[in-house]
Formats: C-alpha cells, structure tokens, sequence
C-alpha cells in the first residue's frame, strides 16, 4: 500500500506519538528532561553547509522539517567567536526567517499550508520516520524548496529509546539505500540544488568517528 500525508501508516502515527509523550515527558532512558529532549540543536553542526547553499542560492526564507523545540534560534545558540560575531543561526545566515514544523512538538505542530520556501533543512529527522512513509516525507520537504534541499540522515543506532523502549532511529538504512530514494525523487525536480549527508558508523567500534558521504547535485 502507498502511504501520504492524507494516508500516512499506523506505523507512523503510533510513531508519532512515541515522539510526543518524548517531547512532554522528557527521554527516561538517558535521563533527559523534556527541556533538553529534541532541543533541535542537532541542527548546529550543519550550519556552515547550509549557509553555502543560502549564499549560493540567494535564499531568504528557509523551512526546518523536523525543528524539534527550536532552540537552535535563540540568541547564544552558537558561539560568537566561531562564527564571525553572530551569536545566533539566523544572523549568521543573514536571511528574512525561518519557519518552523514539528508534528510532535505543539507550539510547532502546525505544517505550513500554501507556503513555498527557498530552502528546506531537515537535521536528524529521516532516521526518525518509519520506512513505508518515508516516500511522502521526503516528497514532501522537496515539495517546499524552490532553491535548494539540505538534509542529514544517521544511518546508526541512537543512543536515544522511545517510551516503548524501541531505538529512536526507526530506519537504519546504508547509503545505496537512501540513493534508490533521493536520487529519482529529487531528479523530478532538477532545478532544486540538493545535498544529503549520509552518515554511519563502524558497527565493531562505537566509539569511532562518524564517516559521512554526500548525495546531492550541489557544487
């Protein structure tokens, strides 16, 4: 059966509400409270590859799919002295705004309708969603970029659990898999700059560093 958002699995809705209780409750396993669960400052590492491609694009309105809290704005988020005294992501980038879009956090929860963006990020979210419905996501953050798509996908375990006591990564995939889905996808729209960041770990040694490989037609 194909999924969509209109349609989405009960795989994906019973997820959804992992992520939910996760967001109110905070993450027992680690013992993190609800402040400090999904802040969204997975986004920080990315922030100078994304601004390449805002640069690149001219983009001034970005959509985060998958925004956790949205800590990540506020002022202090990054560190003035690593990036050119601006002490938050929004300056840095030095763009109009940024939308934010999380189904399961509520001040978040609502998706954009009749929007488009320049450019859509999606930082630890892929690995999140359940394999059957990952075709509509994925369409669906292209469907908002008018310039340029970035998006990270851990292809490892997290250290994370759900309240069901599942690994938080549902879909731990290698990187010939993600191609076979972002490659004809993306090809539908080929005046989108793409970049995907597709990252693993050795399984014998988790304390390795992460190796990461790009797909994307970005320069």
């Amino acid at each position: 059966m194909t999924y969509s958002r209109t349609q989405p699995s009960p795989r994906h809705l019973a997820m959804l509400d992992q992520y939910r209780h996760l967001h109110r409750e905070g993450e027992k396993f680690l013992g993190l409270d609800a402040e400090h669960t999904y802040p969204g400052v997975s986004l920080l590492p990315h922030v100078r590859r994304i601004k390449r491609l805002i640069d690149l694009t001219g983009a001034e309105r970005l959509l985060d799919y998958g925004c956790g809290k949205g800590y990540q704005y506020t002022p202090g988020a990054i560190r003035a002295g690593d990036f050119g005294g601006a002490d938050n992501v929004l300056d840095f980038w030095d763009i109009l705004e940024v939308d934010c879009y999380d189904p399961c956090y509520e001040r978040f929860s609502t998706l954009p309708s009749g929007v488009l963006y320049d450019g859509v990020i999606s930082s630890d979210v892929l690995e999140h969603c359940v394999e059957e419905d990952l075709p509509w996501i994925t369409a669906e953050i292209f469907g908002f970029a008018t310039k340029f798509v970035y998006a990270n996908v851990a292809c490892y375990p997290a250290k994370t659990r759900l309240p069901n006591g599942e690994n938080a990564h549902c879909t731990v995939k290698p990187v010939e898999w993600w191609q076979e889905l972002l490659i004809p996808l993306a090809a539908k729209r080929p005046e989108l700059i793409w970049e995907i960041w597709v990252q693993w770990k050795s399984p014998d040694d988790p304390a390795a560093p992460v190796t990461e490989q790009k797909i994307g037609n970005s320069p």
